[in-house]
């Protein structure tokens, strides 16, 4: 579990624990195998994801991590996706926020970058 700040980021599919407070989802598709109750969300926040091209692109790839945080942010300044971030981070202000994923390295995924630009 990786933490910035009022974010922390943790895997979907792991149970739901008492000090993840505001559990957000920010993977564009639903997780394979999740139920809406297993997951117990509070929001999901599909908007804020990546692209389909850069998703593709990385492919979780470790060593393409550094180079997908660049473009990731790049795309952040989407006025619809910067919107999304501003929630998060406003979410963040006044309690934990948990940031989903469905990926196996969570450390090296779109939720990673966000949890670090909402401890900014």
């Amino acid at each position: 579990m990786a933490t910035a700040a009022g974010a922390q980021v943790r895997r979907v599919y792991d149970a739901a624990r008492e000090d993840d407070g505001v559990r957000v989802l920010v993977d564009r598709i639903w997780p394979r195998g999740m139920t809406k109750a297993k997951a117990a969300l509070d929001e999901w926040c599909k908007d804020v994801a990546p692209s389909t091209q850069l998703r593709k692109w990385y492919g979780h790839d470790p060593a393409k991590f550094d180079e997908f945080a660049t473009r990731y942010k790049t795309e952040l300044k989407d006025p619809a996706r910067a919107q999304v971030l501003d929630h998060l981070r406003e979410l963040a202000r006044g309690q934990r926020v948990t940031l989903l994923t469905a990926t196996k390295a969570a450390e090296i995924s779109e939720a990673q970058v966000l949890a670090e630009l909402i401890g900014r």
